[in-house]
């Protein structure tokens, strides 16, 4: 009992005693939150000796500063760098929740371009429990206060503090050394930001992120011509021919192209209750004049939605970290879709957004990517109860887009953004049609309300594009952007899709979205070809006649009978036919059975995709960051100049009315200089009179 007093006396009365108090708390909150908040993948005794060893090396690193100040200051210092501590994990434990990732430098400097309706994201994934991170500030503040914690006014020896600082600095070393032996390359040849915090921890991860931030900055000052050399070398050798019987069947062809907001593949013939959650999209992915693509996967990471757009205009990766339209679609040279069709086939582009126009950067990387016309939400007329989430109702966003989309010169290049399937997937009573899934879990239950509402607003639009014949010369492009349920709903998942259980691999097969190319005469069917949004582009350049072979891109028309069908994740994790990998495990893909034991030629086959999928997100990260093709151009292509363009609205119409003028074929010429306004047929109740 002496010896536990003493203990008492010692922990509560001097610096050091102090300081062992809070970095127990620490040690101890950061390891639960690991188990508990986030989903790791930590396997084996090494991984989960690091898992709970990591937290003490940043921990006596960050608060041990404090024992360098003298009396009250350093316990009120280290309870305040606790604090900051503390919020960091629980900023991270809501971010996680929703994107699996955590926070970095570049989705932090970018969050102004991302943050619409931020608010009510937040309330809708915050869990009561996650305010256990700060009991133990809670707790130390009483225990001061009320003085059960004295303060020791006595100055700790300069050598006793450095000594502490020292101990943490070696310890962190042995981390990183058991780290690096268990999983070779972590900080070199790791695209998965789970590892990282896994084996060193959250706040190494976080000085890991910073360092890697300015590192890319210095890359882009110091990037010459010779960095590109690689990139093309790689390209070249990995060129594959697109599909001859589909080259140019689209040629000239308006291309209309149907953002499907965080919808995923599972919807096309999902029923609740015998209901069809899609009938639009079901009638057009089964048609005849339909090419379908059922093992379609998205590839985003941070950067979601400007990620998809990223790759589908330009046919390079997002970022590891961040939204690469963020950070670098205002100075980065881009050679895109927009740019290339009206160069080839004289395009006229142009995206419809009822959304705020700065958001993901999209009012200064569509300069870059050369669209002549943005569309956002300034343009449209945004009444009470027009607006959910993040923009316009997608019947609303729709019905409106008409009286521009009439005005386009053809042939056009024209992308509509839908938003109201996004989370927190809410709808007002009025719009909702069909009823929940019961699964209990909120942010999965109301998915399929918005994903029907969705389907509804296509109907009209599908409606009104036969109605004006513009449906007999567009060639209609729908694709999903990514998940909408991530990866954190695993029982919700399972419930959805009738399985008994959902583990990380089912999880992996989740990310199929739909990609869909329909127009008449179209020699359509479902296609099994494993494929992802970096295939996009070279698919519709493949329908469309356009040559690609000079091009700087890292995808493969899907129509090619030599496609490789190797499908990169952000995180470095893949899916082929024949396997997937998910986390550091190997599966077979047709069957999810885990490989325990890889025979000589499955190593040798995995290798080689390994190396394939790190070469080209490594690749595809070097040319954004840095702005590799400013020193690349194929001769028959002009860069494209970001001054020539200005989305202003009055700028806007009075350059649609003079190309429309001159080329005098836009859909309103052609019925007679008549609008078309009344040939949308919609049922939004808020537009009824």
């Amino acid at each position: 009992m002496a010896r536990l007093k003493a203990l008492f006396n010692w922990l509560t009365k001097t610096k050091i005693g102090y300081f062992i108090i809070l970095l127990t708390f620490f040690w101890l909150k950061n390891y639960v939150v690991y188990l508990t908040k986030f989903n790791l993948g930590v396997v084996g005794s090494t991984q989960n000796f690091l898992l709970l060893f990591n937290p003490i090396p940043a921990g006596i690193i960050l608060l041990g500063i404090c024992l360098f100040f003298k009396g009250r200051k350093a316990y009120w210092l280290a309870l305040l760098v606790d604090t900051i501590l503390s919020m960091w994990l629980f900023a991270n434990i809501l971010y996680y929740r929703e994107f699996s990732d955590f926070l970095s430098a570049s989705i932090i400097k970018t969050s102004g371009s991302s943050s619409d309706n931020l608010g009510k994201s937040i309330a809708g994934i915050l869990h009561f429990s996650d305010f256990f991170v700060f009991l133990d500030v809670a707790i130390i503040a009483i225990l001061l206060i009320f003085k059960i914690i004295k303060i020791d006014v006595r100055n700790l020896k300069f050598k006793i503090s450095a000594l502490v600082e020292l101990l943490a600095i070696a310890l962190a070393g042995l981390n990183l050394t058991m780290a690096q032996k268990d999983r070779s390359g972590l900080l070199t040849r790791t695209f998965d930001n789970n590892y990282i915090v896994k084996y060193l921890g959250l706040n190494a991860f976080t000085v890991y992120d910073g360092i890697k931030t300015v590192h890319t900055s210095t890359v882009m000052a110091k990037a010459n011509h010779n960095d590109l050399k690689s990139v093309q070398k790689y390209v070249q050798r990995h060129y594959i021919e697109p599909n001859n019987e589909y080259f140019g069947v689209a040629k000239g062809k308006n291309v209309l192209v149907i953002h499907l907001e965080s919808f995923q593949q599972f919807l096309i013939d999902y029923k609740v209750d015998g209901k069809e959650v899609t009938p639009n999209l079901n009638k057009l992915y089964h048609s005849k004049n339909t090419l379908s693509f059922k093992n379609f996967f998205n590839q985003v990471g941070q950067g979601k939605t400007s990620d998809a757009e990223m790759m589908l205009e330009n046919s390079i990766y997002g970022l590891q970290a961040g939204s690469a339209m963020s950070s670098y679609g205002t100075t980065n040279t881009f050679e895109s879709a927009p740019a290339i069709l009206r160069q080839k086939d004289n395009y006229t582009s142009a995206v419809m957004h009822g959304g705020a126009g700065s958001f993901w950067n999209r009012d200064n990387a569509y300069k870059s990517f050369g669209y002549d016309y943005f569309f956002p939400l300034s343009f449209y007329k945004n009444k009470k109860h027009y607006y959910v989430g993040y923009g316009l109702k997608d019947k609303i966003f729709l019905s409106q887009s008409v009286k521009y989309i009439e005005h386009l010169t053809q042939p056009f290049y024209l992308k509509l953004i839908t938003v109201t399937n996004h989370y927190p997937y809410e709808i007002d009573k009025k719009n909702q049609s069909i009823d929940k899934t019961d699964t209990g879990d909120k942010t999965v239950d109301g998915y399929v309300q918005t994903a029907h509402y969705l389907d509804q607003a296509i109907g009209e639009l599908l409606a009104y594009l036969k109605k004006t014949k513009l449906d007999k010369n567009t060639l209609l492009m729908l694709y999903g952007d990514h998940y909408g349920i991530s990866g954190n709903h695993h029982r919700a998942s399972a419930q959805l899709l009738g399985k008994s259980s959902f583990n990380n691999f089912d999880n992996l097969q989740f990310q199929r979205v739909p990609l869909m190319f329909h127009m008449n005469g179209l020699k359509g069917g479902i296609k099994h070809t494993y494929g992802g949004e970096i295939d996009v582009r070279p698919t519709l350049f493949n329908l469309l006649g356009i040559k690609d072979n000079d091009l700087i891109q890292f995808g493969h028309s899907l129509l090619s009978p030599d496609n490789p069908q190797i499908v990169a994740q952000r995180n470095g994790d893949f899916v082929t036919p024949e396997y997937s990998k998910v986390e550091g495990s190997y599966y077979y893909t047709k069957s999810g059975k885990r490989i325990k034991h890889l025979t000589v030629e499955q190593k040798r086959k995995i290798s080689l995709i390994n190396n394939i999928v790190t070469s080209e997100l490594s690749l595809s990260d070097r040319i954004i960051t840095g702005n590799l093709l400013r020193f690349y151009k194929p001769d028959w292509f002009t860069t494209v100049k970001r001054k020539k363009y200005s989305y202003k609205k009055s700028d806007t119409m009075k350059e649609l009315k003079k190309r429309e003028k001159k080329r005098k074929n836009s859909l309103w010429y052609l019925n007679n200089k008549k609008t078309t306004q009344s040939m949308f047929k919609t049922d939004a109740p808020e537009l009824d009179k």
